[in-house]
């Protein structure tokens, strides 16, 4: 139920012993909150978690020294981090420590 005035719902209040319908925002009422119907309905989402083992990375493999472990073999992503004139941003992942490094040659 509406409000006709103002378009706001109408929420039930008790006046004495009687229930009625009245807009929050003025003051319109209507008498008949016996026809008004109140219901709340909750649905439970799934309570089950995909466990993932392990994670393969999707990006290519170059060489690439790691700066914390020494080994020579890294993956590699480009990402625009600075203005659209200025050149990508190289992030580098040692694939054996997972180190991760920024590559600015």
């Amino acid at each position: 139920m509406f409000c006709p005035k103002c378009g706001s719902i109408l929420l039930p209040k008790k006046e004495g012993n009687k229930r009625v319908m009245v807009c929050p925002r003025g003051d319109y009422k209507d008498g008949d909150a016996a026809k008004a119907e109140i219901t709340e309905h909750m649905q439970r989402g799934s309570t089950e978690v995909d466990v993932v083992e392990k994670e393969e990375v999707p990006y290519p493999k170059v060489e690439a020294e790691c700066g914390k472990c020494g080994h020579k073999e890294a993956y590699f992503w480009m990402v625009q981090t600075r203005a659209g004139d200025e050149p990508e941003t190289k992030f580098m992942r040692c694939t054996k420590c997972n180190h991760t490094w920024r590559d600015y040659s």
